[in-house]
This record gives C-alpha cells, structure tokens and sequence, in this order.
C-alpha cells in the first residue's frame, strides 16, 4: 500500500486526504491546531450555544463542487440551508440592490438595469456546472467545454470598473461592485471582473448557502469520511522541518508557500524557493463577532432577510477604499461583509440573541483596533445597532495570522490575486500543485482554484499524486 502525509487539516487538506484514501492509499494528516478544518471552524465565541463561523461563512461554490458531491458527505451529518435572499448592498438613501438565486427575481428589483443582469448572468448560470469543470481547473488544461469556458472567460478578464459600467443605477452598480471587491484588489485592476463574476454565478446556480450547524460541519463530515477509508488524524502536531516528516511515497501540504519554503529549505529547486519565498500575499481581514438581541435594525427592509449584507456604500465609494487598503491606508469607512447566517439556520441562536459575524477589509497586517469604524459603518445602514450588542469577539489580522498561519498578515485568500498569482498560483508553471521535490505537492488555496472550502485545489493536487504513484508503481 503506497503512504502519504498530509500537513494542514483545513478543507483542501481534508480533500487531498480523501482523494488519496479513496484510491487505497494510507493516508496520516498533521495538524498544528488543536482542532481540525482551518478557516472552516465553527464555536460558541461569546455566549453558550451561539455558534459564529470562524472565517468561511457562505458556499456558492462548495455546494457545486464536483469532488465534495462525489462523496454523498449528507451521510456523515454535512446538509445546507439557504436563506430568503442571498446577498443585500444597502445605499445611503434606503434603498438596496438584492441577490438573488432567481435571475429573475433580481433583475425584477434593479429596475432599468434589470435586462443588462439578466444578459451578463443568464447563460453563464445556466451552464454553471459544467462551466465549473473547467473553472475549477488550474488555467493551463485542456477544457472539457471549451465554447462555454470562452464565454465565460473574456469577461473575467475585464477589471471590475470596466465590468460595472454595463449597469446605469447606482443599486445595480452597487451590487456588483461588493460582490468584485471579494477579491480584495483595486477594482481599476485587470481581471478584478474574475472573482465576481465567480460568485455571482455560482449563486444564480446554487444560492448562496450556509452548512447548516455552521461551517466547521463540512470539515467534520470530511473528517469522518477519511477515518472510514482508514485514514488518520493527529492533531497538536507543528511541522516547521523536513526532519519531522515520516519517509513516506507522498506529502502533501495545505499551508501558504512560504511556509512550504521554510520546511523544506535547501531540498526546494531554488527558482521554486525563490518563487514561494517571495509570493505575494495581500490585504487583510478584521473580524468581529457580535451578539445581538433582536437582530441587526437595518433601513432596507431586504436585508431583514439577508444572509449576507455587504456594506460599502456607492461603487466609487467600495473602488475607493479598496485602492486605499491596497496601498496601505486605512479607511474611515472600511467595506464589510455582515453574515446573518441563522437567518438560514436557526439553531445558531439562542432565543432571541442572534450571532451577526462580520469582517472589514484593512491594510495588510493592519496593527489598529477597526471595531469603532465597523460598528459606525453597521450604524450607518442600522440606526440603533450598538444598542442591541450584547457581546463582542474581536479577531485581528495579526489574531488571524495565529489562528490559521496561512493567513499571512490577515490574508485570508491566502495570497494576493493579483494577474499572475490568480491564474497560476505560487508560480508560473503547468502544473501549479509539484513544489519541485518527486511526490510532494502544495495543496492550498494558494493554488488553482483558489481560496474557499469547495476542496477542490486539494483533490486537484491528490489527482496529480496519484499519477505519479500510477508512473511509479509501473
């Protein structure tokens, strides 16, 4: 029986452990936390039996993904639960732009830009899942729907200002603009159209669900799966050399590059060293968890109803604070997303005490406190909102940083999207998941697809090891 080692438990991790073990190979994970699923964990932060998510919150492209629907993972307690309306983006004046899975039902809502969204979203929608075999591919490969990929493709390609001059209301413009800024680049940016357009399509396919009991139930349900097929975990286990790693045929690794670098050191080809070594990661995540009595008073009366609430005002206002986070100011009013994900699964309350998770863009390893600013700018679109908290979670970038190392300075995307990072991952190669060594691989959302928990950068790496033991076993 061939053997592997996977370092890092967090959903790619778990996936590449999966892929392997499903394929007879024995599979033991390592994991430096005490708890697995990396940014998939859920806890009670502030009061007994209310559960926040602790980073990924909402799975457009996980509840499509073609690997994790493989392993029918409703068997070991993983089921999703959609809210009313998927996303909300209140404006100053009341008035919001709403997301919703129906195409239809959106374009209903943004008036004389309703046509325009129904033309750039309708045909990528409906050929979403099989658009997602190509896009959640590494770039360089050949397609399995080429016309369809095309389509799909040039847009992306466009930035996020260019993208948003297809619409003519402020809401429609709005709606996009927040959805874009997912990428956490200047949305002047070549390709900054990608992200967007990603999650946005996804969702008029899938919705934009939660994992119902929170997010660390995916990472549990493929937990669970691995210990079926044999497969290990040891958890409190730091690998900071290559002296730690057992002689085995496979190693995988679900960490950042620069971690990879500092445990392989001199074994790395120096142009990969090089490259992972000096891979760019960029702005970061302030993140405060709130509990709230009787929910967050919004204006709009959509986002009552919303599972996420993006908050950044006008488009010119999100293009402007994400320039500034990128160059390393810090907003007065930063962009946020707002989770109300117990909208959608009840059982995060208790009673009438609601779990409201929410995170700002800040500049990379921002060392300031953004609390004030992100309850103003909540105040901002919900009159009354700091009256309501009961409790606080506040999880810095630096916090970020030691709660999953992969998120380097607060970069929870784990690396800058700029041009090259997005299409390639750590670096320009054909094949993004060999870090130069036979039979070990890099495995985390620093390689295609990117970051989210759909585990398809990690069964993507696993699929490549398992060529390699195929040639070796020959």
């Amino acid at each position: 029986m061939s053997t592997a080692l996977v370092v890092g438990a967090g959903p790619n991790g778990l996936a590449a452990a999966v892929a392997l073990a499903r394929d007879g190979v024995d599979v033991t994970v390592l994991e430096a936390a005490d708890e697995i699923g990396g940014g998939a964990r859920s806890g009670e932060a502030i009061l007994p039996g209310l559960l926040h998510d602790h980073c990924s919150a909402f799975h457009p492209m996980v509840v499509g993904s073609s690997f994790l629907n493989s392993l029918d993972l409703g068997r070991y307690g993983l089921s999703w639960a959609r809210p009313e309306i998927d996303c909300v983006h209140p404006l100053d004046d009341g008035d919001a732009g709403s997301l919703h899975t129906s195409i239809e039902t959106t374009a209903a809502g943004l008036g004389r830009d309703g046509a325009r969204w129904r033309l750039a979203f309708s045909r990528p929608a409906a050929k979403f899942d099989q658009l997602a075999e190509d896009i959640m591919q590494p770039l360089l490969h050949v397609p399995e729907h080429p016309l369809t990929l095309a389509r799909f493709g040039v847009p992306t390609l466009l930035p996020g200002s260019a993208f948003a001059r297809l619409f003519s209301t402020e809401k429609a413009r709005a709606l996009w603009g927040g959805c874009a800024a997912h990428a956490f680049r200047p949305l002047h940016y070549p390709l900054t159209s990608a992200i967007g357009l990603g999650i946005i399509t996804a969702g008029h396919r899938h919705g934009w669900p939660v994992a119902v009991g929170g997010s660390g139930s995916i990472t549990k349900a493929l937990a669970a799966l691995l210990l079926d097929l044999g497969g290990k975990i040891e958890t409190g286990v730091r690998v900071q050399g290559i002296g730690q790693l057992a002689p085995v045929d496979v190693t995988m690794f679900d960490l950042a590059p620069g971690a990879v670098a500092g445990i392989l050191g001199d074994r790395l080809p120096k142009r990969v060293g090089r490259a992972y070594r000096n891979y760019r990661h960029g702005p970061g995540a302030f993140k405060v968890d709130f509990a709230v009595e009787g929910g967050v008073p919004w204006t709009n009366p959509d986002a009552h109803r919303a599972g996420t609430v993006h908050l950044g005002g006008s488009y010119a206002e999100i293009a402007a604070t994400e320039t500034a986070i990128h160059a390393g100011r810090m907003p007065e009013r930063p962009f946020m997303l707002v989770g109300q994900q117990y909208l959608a699964d009840a059982t995060r309350s208790v009673g009438n005490i609601h779990p409201v998770w929410t995170y700002a863009h800040v500049p990379h390893g921002y060392t300031g406190d953004a609390s004030d600013a992100m309850i103003a700018q909540i105040e901002r679109f919900a009159p009354g909102f700091r009256d309501r908290i009961v409790g606080t979670s506040v999880r810095s970038t630096t916090a970020m940083a030691v709660y999953n190392p992969n998120y380097v300075g607060g970069d929870i995307v784990t690396g800058s999207k700029d041009i090259r990072q997005l299409l390639f991952g750590p670096r320009p190669t054909g094949s993004p998941y060999e870090v130069g060594i036979p039979g070990m691989y890099i495995c985390s959302a620093a390689t295609p697809p990117g970051p989210g928990a759909h585990g398809m950068c990690g069964a993507n790496a696993a699929a490549v090891a398992l060529r390699y033991l195929g040639r070796r076993a020959r």
